[in-house]
Order: C-alpha cells, then sequence, then structure tokens
C-alpha cells in the first residue's frame, strides 16, 4: 500500500520540490530571490547599507592618510571634512592607559588631538 505524503512548494516560485525532507526551495536562484526579498522588505535595510557605505568610506579615508610606511601620522579635522569623513560613524572605541579615547573605523582609527588635529592610527594585528 503506497504511503501517503504530502506535495511540499517552493517558497519563492511554489513549484513542486523534489528532494530531502526539509529542502525549502526548488532551485538555488529560487533560494536567493526569496532572501533577497525578505531584505528588502527591512524597514532599516536602507539605513543600515547607508550607515556600513559610510563606515567604510570613512575606513578608505583613513587608510589613505596613513601611508603603509607610516604607523601614524597627523591631519587636520577641515581635510578629513572635505574627503567626506563623517564623525558621526565609529564601529569602535578604544581607551588606552592614558584615557585617550580613540574612535575605530575597522582597523584604522583616529585620536582628536588639540586645534582640530586628528593622529590617525592602524590597529596591529595580534
Amino acid at each position: 500500500m503506497p504511503i501517503a505524503t504530502e506535495t511540499r512548494q517552493c517558497l519563492s516560485c511554489g513549484k513542486a520540490i523534489k528532494g530531502r525532507a526539509d529542502k525549502k526551495f526548488c532551485d538555488d536562484a529560487c533560494r536567493n530571490a526569496y532572501n533577497n526579498e525578505l531584505k528588502t522588505k527591512s524597514n532599516y535595510s536602507n539605513y543600515i547599507r547607508n550607515i556600513n557605505n559610510t563606515l567604510l568610506k570613512n575606513r578608505r579615508i583613513l587608510e589613505e592618510l596613513l601611508p603603509d610606511t607610516e604607523e601614524t601620522a597627523k591631519t587636520t579635522h577641515d581635510k578629513l571634512i572635505q574627503k567626506g569623513f563623517v564623525f558621526k560613524y565609529h564601529t569602535h572605541t578604544y581607551a588606552n592607559k592614558k584615557g585617550n579615547i580613540y574612535f575605530f573605523n575597522y582597523d584604522y582609527g583616529f585620536l582628536p588631538l588639540e586645534n582640530n588635529w586628528y593622529l590617525i592610527v592602524r590597529r596591529k594585528e595580534e
């Protein structure tokens, strides 16, 4: 006597699914389309994307101002602003033993100094 099986449908296109019992999509294209649709429905997706783009731009600016051959560099507030740096966003902070607070964009950071100068640093690999 044949066993009755329920027909599963692809979450994206609705076609019948064949294969593993826990399979949800008929192919990779449907899986990608479904997940992309979920991401675009998020109210914050553009907001988060914009912040991430700003963080990456900030990092690129700091990287550009700190040559590979140097451990630190100094720059002015005006030069950072001119290049499009947004001080409002950073990934994390670091306080050293002296109590100085460095603001980091991933592996590049800056320390506010006197007279609108900034010290740029690169995180040392551990």
